[in-house]
């Protein structure tokens, strides 16, 4: 390893710090995980976005969390791998190529699989970097040299074996069922992939009349076409309105079918009018009443959502146009009864983005109980997986009782293939629902089957179909490290640590991944979940696609840092598993909040640069501890911020143990900030300056080592500029701070107690900020120029108290400006009429005599007071007029309350400083 930076610019560029750290990390192997180096392994899988993504908020945020979490346990010396991969996202890839195919005037049927898929795996290629290059720019330390692909040759090998394994155990099955079709995709989806929006749609009142004598039964239905397959009318068999009618038959308009009543007590006889259509072919629920009452299943539709022949004279119409037309036809045979304006809920494909259709196909399923009901039982007996925050268990456990056979076909080329043949010569060279089928690791291996079964003349052909894609992407803990092989990474990183993801895919990925690792390796494949929230726009509503109100990540970045972006993220987190929201301005790109985090870089960079200006070209290690001093020899202030950054030490800890990524951020940016920047550096400047001198030596010391370990901290947050800064502090070339051992407690026992932690000091030296701070508001209120010094007295009853203040004697007079500084245990009646101010119970006082002009000052104030009043009257009497509240634009009369409540609170400061004068 060799060294990256010999001193720090003047100004901090991410941009140039950045990609540097980037390559160095990758090209040095600094994140590559030694299953053979021993420890205690922290593992943990990147939840693989689609190849066909890019980087959106959601992403920043997630791989955030998780590289904090990765770069501190790796930190704290565990054994640490972080796999990064992508999924080959089938129904995203083939829309992408399909519509390629369509503006060349072709189809997939056109170009032939082989063609289709070399153009895949082209566009892959060429494409399906993206996301990964956009990922690197988050920095994220991944050990690249194990990225994996859903579809690459391991990977493959594992969805192979996992789904024979599955089908011998009589867990796999091929049936006819309905499924959800999306005619977009024209592939089944399963409920996961379905999403309920709500609509604002009719519903059609229509009449069948009885097949014998007169008389009619009216139903309701907000899909009309759909009655071209209806097979019966059911009604509830204790509805005593249409009981006589069960066993009589109707005549289905247009179609002239006999169709008959039955008796079901699905059917709810408060809804509509109590009589329902049924469609066994095209709903779920009278899929069902089909198979209880034995009728008939007719499929109208076409998998591209045209109607079929058994649709009639609506044959080739498009769904939507033929429900039109179907309507119209209704109508014109005088069966249309009403039609009712209708608020429901449509299910749309997430994919493809249209209403999907309730289809009887026939497709492969998983049986999913057994695999369920054992991740259950890890559950309810051993709490696993730990779910963070815990209110996201009950929702995993319910989702896990209410899963039903799992449809995992999907009529795509782009995916992994089905491992079933098909013995066609058994039925005309045709797969048909009938073909028997053989299901095998290969071709070869299905021949020499088929030929056992059907003779040497047997002709096979593989099943079309590929897998849905979850059904890869749940093996992803495991197949990643090699399974089905026991591989050293199998052994020591499974099962994994922590997954990190959004609440949206607890029952997309989530208990996929639960039941496929209980089911292979009879463990659930992490120990725990740690379920973060969303990122929210400025109006703190949800971001999406439909709404165009997404956050482009890498505008951000590009403008205020990595490092800025990463810490605003999750210094917003208030609590696991929390909404955050994002402050933004679209029509500058600009973001007060992220402008905030590169702020506090910039400060950190300025204070690093002084701390090393005045180390005499010394680092840290050169320098030595100022743990290592005699306690007696250090001053207050050095025991105070040593004592404030191990407090900060132990709390950071205790909040990344916990999953409290966000109080960590916060805690480190005040103890930062404030108490090392503000208040330590400012505190030892005039000791800095005296050459020679032990004092300045120990304030070198405790700048280096406070700043070494501040850089060792904020690391998982900010990796880039801490790098940076760490290198030229340290002047290690063969080092890399990614690897340092994370700040802890040092096993240090004085007879006075816990060092170097002094809580009491801690308290004590508040005190002595508060008093500085006073000190600094009254010379502004009453008008002392900055560099003329001023006499000031302290009083407090309390004896304790005052021994601080006086210890602090020297830094109430460097900070504060102050002339002659008096201590005492009471005020004259004098001094209390004159400038003061309060801190806890120690009052201050600023005599103004020889200072300031008083009067002056006073008439100055009076002035300012009487103009604030003046505008206190006015917008008072504007907020009067009631034209003017009920007529002016909501945002012009907020404005006016905004602008009085603020010069009210103007003139209050003004009329007590008035007073105190």
């Amino acid at each position: 390893m060799t060294a990256i930076t010999s001193s720090l610019p003047t100004q901090y560029d991410p941009t140039t710090t950045e990609g540097k750290w980037q390559r160095f990390w990758e090209e040095q192997g600094v994140f590559q995980a030694h299953p053979e180096q021993g420890g205690e392994p922290y593992s943990m899988v990147i939840p693989p976005p689609n190849v066909t993504g890019s980087l959106h908020m959601g992403h920043a945020l997630g791989q955030t969390i998780m590289d904090i979490l990765v770069r501190y346990n790796r930190m704290k010396g565990c054994n640490t791998l972080w796999v990064p991969g992508t999924d080959h996202a089938s129904i995203a890839v083939s829309t992408i190529l399909d519509r390629q195919l369509k503006a060349e005037g072709k189809t997939r049927q056109d170009v032939g699989r082989e063609t289709y898929l070399n153009r895949a795996w082209q566009w892959k290629e060429e494409s399906g970097g993206w996301i990964v290059n956009q990922l690197r720019r988050l920095g994220v330390s991944v050990d690249w040299s194990r990225e994996r692909f859903t579809m690459d040759e391991g990977l493959s090998n594992a969805v192979l074996e996992a789904f024979v394994q599955l089908y011998d155990a009589g867990l796999i099955y091929r049936g006819e069922y309905m499924v959800n079709w999306c005619p977009q995709s024209q592939s089944a989806v399963s409920d996961l992939e379905v999403e309920n929006k709500e609509v604002n749609g009719h519903l059609w009142h229509f009449r069948y009349p009885l097949t014998e004598g007169n008389g009619s039964v009216e139903v309701a239905t907000t899909r009309p076409e759909t009655m071209l397959g209806d097979t019966a009318v059911a009604v509830n068999p204790n509805d005593e309105r249409y009981q006589h009618l069960i066993g009589k038959t109707l005549t289905l308009p247009i179609m002239g079918r006999e169709i008959p009543v039955i008796g079901d007590e699905l059917v709810d006889p408060s809804f509509g009018t109590g009589c329902v259509k049924v469609t066994p072919a095209h709903d779920p629920n009278d899929f069902e009443m089909g198979k209880r009452h034995d009728l008939p299943f007719i499929n109208i539709l076409n998998k591209d959502g045209t109607l079929n022949e058994n649709a009639g004279e609506f044959q080739g119409q498009d769904r939507f146009v033929a429900r039109k037309n179907v309507v119209q036809r209704l109508e014109a045979d005088g069966c249309l009864v009403k039609v009712e304006d209708y608020h429901h809920t449509v299910p749309y494909s997430d994919r493809g983005k249209v209403p999907v259709e309730p289809l009887l196909s026939t497709q492969w399923f998983v049986k999913i109980r057994p695999l369920a009901d054992k991740a259950l039982e890890s559950l309810d007996q051993h709490n696993s997986p730990n779910f963070v925050p815990d209110r996201w268990t009950k929702v995993y456990r319910d989702w896990l009782v209410k899963l039903e056979d799992w449809c995992i076909s999907r009529q795509l080329w782009w995916g992994h293939q089905i491992p079933a043949w098909y013995a066609v010569s058994e039925t005309g060279g045709q797969i048909t629902d009938t073909t028997p089928f053989i299901v095998a690791h290969s071709e070869a291996e299905a021949l020499e089957k088929a030929k056992s079964q059907f003779g040497e003349s047997v002709k096979l052909i593989q099943d079309p179909d590929v897998l849905d894609t979850w059904f890869s992407s749940g093996l992803w803990p495991f197949s990643t490290m090699g399974w089905p092989q026991q591989t050293p990474d199998l052994e020591t990183y499974y099962p994994t640590t922590v997954l990190v993801t959004g609440f949206d895919i607890i029952f997309f990925w989530v208990a996929r991944m639960t039941m496929m690792g209980g089911y292979f390796t009879d463990q659930m494949p992490f120990q725990t979940v740690y379920i973060h929230g969303l990122v929210r726009d400025e109006n703190n509503k949800k971001m999406s696609k439909s709404a165009n109100n997404g956050i482009d990540p890498l505008i951000l970045i590009e403008k205020y840092g990595t490092d800025a972006l990463r810490y605003t993220l999750i210094r917003e987190v208030a609590g696991a598993g929390q909404d955050i929201r994002l402050e933004y301005n679209r029509q500058t790109d600009a973001s007060a909040s992220v402008e905030a985090s590169r702020n506090f870089a910039n400060k950190l960079w300025n204070a690093a640069r002084f701390v090393m200006m005045n180390l005499d070209g010394k680092s840290p290690q050169a320098l030595g501890s100022p743990l290592a001093q005699e306690r007696d020899t250090l001053e207050l202030s050095d025991r105070w911020i040593l004592s404030r950054f191990y407090q900060v030490v132990t709390q950071t800890r205790q909040d990344l143990d916990h999953y409290g990524l966000g109080e960590a951020a916060k805690g480190l940016y005040d103890f930062i900030w404030g108490d090392f920047c503000d208040w330590y550096i400012e505190l030892v400047k005039q000791r800095l300056r005296q050459q020679g001198t032990q004092s300045r030596q120990i304030a070198q010391q405790t700048l280096a080592h406070v700043l070494d370990g501040i850089l060792k901290l904020l690391h998982p947050f900010m990796p880039h500029i801490t790098e940076e800064i760490w290198h030229t502090l340290t002047q290690k070339t063969d080092e890399c701070l990614a690897l340092q051992p994370y700040p802890a407690l040092p096993d240090l026992e004085t007879e006075l107690g816990a060092f170097p932690i002094n809580q009491d000091l801690e308290k004590q030296f508040e005190l002595l900020i508060g008093a500085i701070r006073t000190i600094r508001n009254l010379r502004a209120e009453a008008g002392v120029k900055p560099k003329t010094k001023a006499p000031v007295i302290l009083q407090s009853e309390n004896p304790d108290e005052r021994e601080i203040l006086q210890k602090g004697e020297s830094y109430l007079q460097d900070l504060g400006k102050v002339d002659t500084l008096t201590i005492v245990p009471a005020l004259t009646e004098e001094l209390k009429t004159t400038m003061a101010g309060v801190i806890g119970t120690v009052q201050l006082i600023i005599p103004l005599a020889g200072l300031v002009d008083v009067e002056t000052l006073r008439a100055k104030l009076e002035k300012d007071l009487s103009k604030i009043d003046a505008e206190v009257k006015s917008l008072s009497s504007r907020l009067a007029n009631k034209n003017f509240v009920n007529k002016a634009p909501a945002d012009i009369v907020q404005g006016a309350k905004d602008a009085l409540s603020e010069s009210m609170h103007q003139a209050e400061i003004l009329r007590d400083r008035l007073k105190r004068l």
